[in-house]
């Protein structure tokens, strides 16, 4: 008899297919409305031990209270901001999640964001389709990155990632955290408004949550100064949002590349509509190759739970 399963928040097409063959499926994620979902999770709590969620699905007392019989929680995504972690904890609910299956992706769409901001590449591809560049004459010089400093915010796999990419390119490197890394060659400043006044470009890839909400703060990017650049591929809520419109209006700060925002899938018109702001759909992860081995990873979690082997990416 196969184990049951709760989909919180499906796989892609292929992997929900393996799931299937392999699990009784609850179908949270295809419930249409309240009624419907009340159904799905009175037949799920009994028998369910595991389900499948995303950084989407908000995971908290009053959804634990409906699956009594919950183990696992496999997260298909990097983050899990929504979910109570504390709370999974104390009721034995492990978590897993996909971290490791994405860094090299989002590591490049931070190094993406950086270029695009500091060439000022859709300005300038702008430009050539206007015809303006046959009317006015060259596009306006912008700005080298080789032998600029890269301060990244979060020095975790994908910071790690990140900085490997930058001195690559020729760019010293910078790094604040909560504490010093052993071992790492890279000048560490214990805050990130120190970080942000030695550095040419903020690269933030800190963990989202209650501890990093406003890390980035108006006083950080003051200190960033008109020259610099944030980039930021973490979480929406690690920027003060409202201080950093503020400092793209006010030329407080050079720019920004930003694939996360404060309302997704709604960004604040008053930051889409700034100039000085290069922007990308909170899609870092999206490419074929980089989904897939997040599905498989949570599906590969799934089956090591059920086979009583340890779990690969636990976070708790």
């Amino acid at each position: 008899m196969k184990p049951d399963v709760l989909v919180a928040y499906p796989l892609i097409a292929p992997f929900m297919e393996q799931v299937a063959e392999r699990y009784t499926l609850h179908r949270l994620d295809q419930a249409t409305d309240a009624a419907a979902r009340d159904a799905v999770l009175a037949k799920a709590g009994p028998v369910c031990r595991a389900m499948i969620v995303n950084g989407h699905v908000t995971v908290d007392a009053a959804l634990l209270d409906r699956l009594p019989a919950l183990e696992l929680a496999a997260c298909s995504s990097a983050g899990f901001d929504l979910m109570d972690l504390p709370e999974m904890t104390r009721r034995g609910v492990r978590l897993t999640n996909t971290s490791d299956a994405l860094v090299d992706d989002v590591a490049d769409m931070a190094v993406l964001l950086m270029l695009a901001s500091r060439r000022r590449l859709v300005e300038a591809d702008a430009y050539v389709r206007s015809g303006e560049w046959g009317r006015k004459g060259m596009f306006p010089l912008t700005r080298a990155s080789a032998g600029r400093r890269a301060g990244i915010v979060g020095l975790g796999n994908i910071g790690q990632a990140i900085a490997r990419r930058c001195a690559a390119m020729g760019m010293e490197i910078g790094y604040s955290g909560r504490t010093r890394k052993e071992g790492v060659p890279h000048a560490y400043f214990p805050t990130p408004e120190a970080l942000a006044a030695w550095a040419d470009v903020l690269l933030v890839a800190t963990p989202g949550g209650a501890a990093t909400a406003g890390l980035i703060s108006g006083a950080v990017l003051q200190a960033l100064g008109p020259d610099g650049l944030l980039v930021n591929i973490s979480r929406g809520t690690v920027i003060d949002e409202a201080a950093l419109i503020a400092a793209l209006g006010a030329g407080t700060i050079a720019g920004a590349g930003l694939d996360v925002y404060r309302n997704e899938p709604n960004p604040d018109p008053a930051l889409t509509g700034l100039a000085n702001v290069t922007l990308y759909p909170h899609h870092a992860s999206g490419t074929v190759e980089t989904r897939a081995r997040m599905a498989q990873l949570t599906i590969d979690n799934l089956d090591a739970f059920f086979a009583e082997a340890p779990l690969l990416t636990a976070v708790n």
